[in-house]
C-alpha cells in the first residue's frame, strides 16, 4: 500500500472517531491507530527508497548534462581558439608575403638600377672607343684621300 493511501486511512480514522462534546477532541480506537502507524513505517521506507532513487537519478541526469555542457563548452573554446589561431596564422602569412613583396620590389630596383647604371657605363666606354674607332676611320680615309699626309 502506498504512503497517501495509508494516510487517507489515518484521516478517516480521526474524521470517524467519537467526539467529545464540547471540545475539539475525538476518541480514536488505539489499536487501530498504532496498526496504521506500522503499516506507515514499513511503507516509508519503500517512498523514501524510491524519493532517493529519483533524487540520485535526478542528480546523475544534471551531472550528465553538466558533463555534456561542459563538453560543448571545451569543443567550442578549442574551436573558437583554432580559428583564432588560423585568422593570427593567415594575418602572419599576410605580413609577411607583404614584407617578402616589398623586399623583391626593393630589390628588383636595386637591380635595375645596377643594371641601368652598368649599361650606361658600357655604352659610354664604348662611346668612347666608337668615337676612337670612328677618329682612326677618319683619318684612314683622310690618308686615302690624301687630304692628310703620313705622320713620321
Amino acid at each position: 500500500m502506498d504512503f497517501m493511501t495509508l494516510i487517507d486511512k489515518l484521516e478517516n480514522l480521526v474524521a470517524n472517531g467519537k467526539h467529545i462534546p464540547l471540545t475539539n477532541s475525538v476518541i480514536i480506537d488505539e489499536q487501530k491507530i498504532y496498526a496504521l502507524i506500522d503499516e506507515m513505517r514499513g511503507t516509508i521506507p519503500d517512498e523514501v527508497k524510491q524519493a532517493r532513487w529519483i533524487i540520485k537519478e535526478r542528480q546523475e541526469m544534471l551531472e550528465e548534462a553538466e558533463k555534456e555542457a561542459n563538453k560543448y563548452i571545451s569543443e567550442a573554446m578549442t574551436k573558437a581558439e583554432s580559428l583564432l589561431s588560423e585568422r593570427e596564422v593567415v594575418r602572419l602569412a599576410e605580413e609577411k608575403a607583404k614584407e617578402l613583396i616589398e623586399a623583391a620590389r626593393a630589390r628588383e630596383r636595386e637591380v635595375r638600377l645596377g643594371a641601368e647604371d652598368y649599361a650606361d657605363e658600357m655604352l659610354a666606354n664604348l662611346e668612347v672607343h666608337l668615337g676612337k674607332l670612328l677618329s682612326a676611320v677618319q683619318r684612314g680615309r683622310d690618308r686615302l684621300q690624301g687630304k692628310t699626309e703620313p705622320r713620321v
